[in-house]
């Protein structure tokens, strides 16, 4: 598959082997930013002790906004470490031994071909948590297909209803539609949401929306469509974490927070429409929250 790279829907068809980059930047090679436990996923993702988060580097989206830049796109080419799928593998098995609730895969998409051989030789190491695909939205359905089974959490992104806001901050005109059919494909996969006794996410699909400023009445579009598809088939985190955190020069409309009206609208709507889930208080809006990609906690091959 990665001689004819066709893992997300920009199909570039590049021979990643032979050192050809398609749009996410990525060769054949893994390269993780970051592997270490995190406390800030939703609660029934990071319990009491956190989330297994594997910051996977490259993207094949460009937002302008990317709280993750410095592991994104191809000025990440020579960031974070190079594993293989051993090393892969046994990443989520020292996440465990640390406590991890599960393994946060975090942006998997350019690297899917390695984990559909990773995630099954963690399981067969004793790997017993649940897996989680945090992912941006933008996915090929054949891709998703080729990881039944493997993933119990999906964790995408609805980040566009309008084509022109798609286009603009991520270079992805058709991502609504995208979004829409891989999001189908996840619920397939994980049906309806199930919590252990702790109140963990054992099983199921979390949608995140971030909010951008000015872009309420897109928000209140996704809400919209997120109720009309899967209602409550999935759960909503619908986050107010929007900081600017790069060179959004080009882009003066993003140069602000939003505002608690802007936030608390949506709110309101996401409850009028009967959606479950999460939403978040101010002291999430700020760059600490972000972690530093020194390359830790990956185990090398």
């Amino acid at each position: 598959m990665l001689k004819h790279c066709t893992l997300c829907p920009r199909n570039c068809v590049v021979d990643r082997t032979s050192g050809e980059l398609g749009f996410c930047g990525a060769d054949d090679k893994i390269r993780i930013g970051l592997a270490s436990l995190h406390k800030w996923e939703e609660p029934c993702l990071s319990g009491t002790r956190g989330a297994g988060t594997v910051f996977f580097c490259h993207c094949s989206l460009r937002c302008v906004f990317c709280q993750n830049h410095d592991i994104s796109g191809h000025a990440a080419a020579e960031a974070g470490i190079v594993t293989d799928i051993s090393g892969l593998a046994d990443t989520f098995l020292s996440l465990e031994q640390q406590g991890a609730h599960n393994i946060d895969l975090v942006t998997p998409t350019q690297y899917a071909w390695h984990l559909s051989h990773a995630i099954p030789l963690a399981r067969s190491r004793g790997l017993s948590i649940p897996i989680v695909y945090n992912c941006g939205g933008y996915e090929s359905v054949e891709t998703l297909r080729m990881l039944d089974g493997m993933i119990d959490i999906y964790l995408p992104d609805f980040k566009y209803f309008s084509s022109y806001y798609a286009q603009r901050y991520s270079s992805a005109p058709d991502y609504y539609d995208v979004a829409v059919e891989a999001i189908e494909e996840m619920v397939r996969q994980t049906d309806i949401p199930v919590m252990d006794a702790d109140g963990l996410l054992r099983s199921g699909t979390i949608i995140r929306h971030l909010m951008l400023p000015g872009l309420s009445g897109d928000t209140a579009q996704v809400l919209r469509c997120i109720s009309s598809h899967w209602g409550s088939r999935v759960l909503v985190s619908l986050m107010r974490q929007f900081t600017p955190c790069t060179d959004l020069s080009g882009y003066p409309e993003l140069e602000r927070r939003l505002t608690d009206a802007e936030y608390e609208d949506a709110c309101f709507l996401m409850d009028m429409l009967g959606l479950e889930g999460w939403t978040q208080d101010a002291e999430s809006i700020s760059e600490s929250f972000i972690p530093h990609f020194d390359g830790s906690g990956v185990c090398l091959k």
